[in-house]
């Protein structure tokens, strides 16, 4: 059985909060707990579908490294933030890899206990469609802001969307964010010196603090304004 710490842990977030009370139990009773050394796989691309995970403590990289070790990140899951149910929608192997930044743990719903439960119950098809559009919906306004937003935007928005837990977190609690500029420099496909500069910019107005491979953020409507028009002002 999950340790209550962790159960309360997970009524924080927003998925598993919305959730009918026996796939909550369900949860619970069938999921395995696993410690994950840093650079260690959770998955990788290619990997046959094993479960749905969700972090507990700790990060996990989910992106993908090329034959030539060069590294694509598309987001970084931090507690609580549920990944992996790709494969389980569309029945192919994984999609990216999943790897640990740092010791972690993790939350797996195994594959064999999940589909029996499906199987059983079809309508919890729906929550796993909402855990999908939640994440399209992220990457729709990165595309957008991509196109359309100053890189000043698009970090703000990026800090931001790692506060939420891309949607995962049901409000925000902790102002911390444990990333390396070289990461943010990845996510954003820009240079680090780029990254730098703006966050450098940041801190002077008072919006962030910088630490080493982490940003405190200490003005969270400051941060969204930066977001939403590219400028602060107090």
């Amino acid at each position: 059985m999950l340790e209550h710490a962790y159960i309360q842990h997970l009524q924080q977030n927003s998925w598993f909060s919305r959730l009918d009370k026996p796939f909550q139990e369900f949860i619970i009773e069938h999921s395995k707990k696993q410690s994950v050394e840093k650079n260690t796989a959770v998955f990788n691309a290619q990997d046959k579908f094993d479960g749905v995970y969700g972090v507990l403590e700790g990060s996990i990289s989910l992106g993908y490294i090329d034959v030539n070790g060069n590294e694509a990140i598309a987001a970084i899951a931090e507690p609580i933030m549920w990944f992996g149910e790709i494969s389980l929608i569309d029945k192919q192997p994984r999609s990216h890899d999943a790897i640990a930044l740092k010791r972690s743990v993790v939350l797996q719903i195994p594959a064999e206990p999940l589909k029996q439960l499906l199987d059983q119950h079809p309508y919890y098809w729906y929550y796993f469609a909402l855990l999908t559009s939640q994440k399209l919906r992220y990457v729709f306004l990165e595309q957008i802001a991509i196109q359309t937003q100053s890189i000043t935007q698009r970090l703000a928005q990026r800090l931001l969307f790692i506060l939420e837990g891309y949607g995962n977190r049901s409000s925000i609690q902790d102002l911390n964010i444990h990333i390396s500029q070289d990461q943010l420099a990845n996510m954003l496909t820009v240079s680090r010196q780029t990254v730098n500069q703006e966050l450098n910019v940041f801190e002077k107005q008072g919006v962030i603090q910088l630490g080493f491979k982490k940003i405190e953020v200490l003005n969270l409507e400051g941060l969204r304004m930066l977001a939403s028009s590219g400028f602060f002002t107090e």
